[in-house]
């Protein structure tokens, strides 16, 4: 079971270039270092020096909270971006700017990838696997994201996900057409086969090791071509209609479930919105806040409580609080995450339309 107890003391140095960052705890040596005061709880934090590295550090270091001038905006934050509310409606709740919030919805994205890792099974996948793509759009109609899931068939536990920058496609005007043709002439065409690949990296990531795997997906035919290009599994990849009844029979019941909750409880996915997101990046953040919520807070059915994806599976043994899940603070250098995840988390994701969108370059931020 996952132990989500916080540190009591410094638990390791927080410098990654300190060789004590992974290593030993019991060889470890920190002096305290006197203290510093804020203006909002806690009021007086311990500051620290590791003997080693010779930096200095702090209790706040080791806090999902860590650098934040409203910490108590997170647990809101988290449950409204899961309650279908868009940033500018949070941010006049609060008194607060929607760039505030799009701090904290960043923060809490960042840390929630970095949970799920920590947590997620790494060994052989044991259940069937469903897999699809939702459509959505950042900045405008004409710049297309396919958001690849996949989940377990029968726990119905959000594996993860990557996304592919696609090509608008569908009944168009005249003028939307010149207009498609203006902007990939400035700006270039998305990669025709990335859905192909991202939907390979995916289960590369799901299940890392050799092993039989059964999927099922629809019947685009993209998937057939990635299953092919992960070799080190024996996939059994079955098909299914997309116009085959979506109830509880179909094979694919878990992912349209997910698809479902992901439009019901996200405002930047919905259909004909003004919440739809700017960038890439911030919808890949908010999913995954998403992502921790519903396999490990959102029970697995609502008429019949007691159980979340992530206990069906056998990852933990309770429904999980924001507490919980906020704990301690999860460093990236601490553990191996995913190279195309690392792509999500220091914010390398582009926009074409906002060639110069922030990445998350601070060496000691969380």
């Amino acid at each position: 079971m996952t132990n989500l107890t916080p540190p009591m003391a410094p638990p390791f140095c927080p410098n990654p270039a300190c060789r004590f960052h992974r290593g030993d705890k019991g060889l470890w040596r920190y002096k305290r270092a006197g203290f510093y005061r804020r203006t909002i709880a806690p009021l007086r934090v311990q500051r620290y020096r590791c003997v080693t590295c010779r930096r200095y550090f702090a209790d706040q270091t080791f806090r999902v909270t860590y650098w934040l001038h409203r910490p108590e905006l997170l647990r809101p934050v988290f449950h409204r971006l899961v309650g279908c509310s868009g940033l500018r409606q949070i941010a006049r709740e609060f008194g607060v700017s929607p760039q505030t919030i799009l701090t904290h919805a960043a923060r809490l994205g960042r840390h929630c990838l970095l949970f799920h890792e920590r947590v997620r099974p790494k060994g052989p996948i044991a259940e069937p696997l469903a897999l699809d793509s939702f459509q959505s759009f950042e900045f405008s109609q004409y710049f297309v994201t396919q958001y690849h899931v996949v989940a377990g068939q029968e726990s119905h536990f959000f594996h993860g996900f990557t996304e592919s920058e696609c090509r608008r496609s569908g009944a168009m005007t005249p003028v939307q057409r010149r207009k498609r043709e203006c902007l990939e002439r400035k700006l270039g065409r998305p990669d025709p086969r990335a859905i192909e690949k991202d939907v390979a990296a995916l289960l590369a990531i799901v299940a890392p090791g050799p092993q039989e795997l059964e999927l099922h997906t629809d019947e685009h035919k993209g998937y057939p071509r990635a299953v092919r290009r992960v070799r080190h599994l024996a996939v059994r990849h079955r098909t299914i209609s997309s116009r085959a009844a979506r109830t509880t029979r179909n094979p694919l019941f878990a992912i349209n479930l997910i698809d479902l909750l992901i439009r019901h409880s996200s405002a930047n996915h919905k259909r004909e919105t003004p919440a739809y997101s700017k960038r890439r990046q911030g919808a890949i953040e908010r999913l995954w806040i998403f992502l921790v919520w519903r396999n490990y807070v959102k029970w697995f059915s609502e008429f019949r409580p007691g159980e979340t994806p992530a206990m069906r599976i056998g990852l933990t043994d309770r429904r999980l609080s924001f507490d919980e899940i906020t704990a301690r603070r999860l460093f990236p250098t601490r553990g191996r995450v995913p190279e195309r995840w690392q792509d999500y988390y220091y914010r390398r994701i582009p926009t074409r339309m906002i060639p110069n969108g922030t990445v998350h370059a601070k060496r000691y931020a969380a």
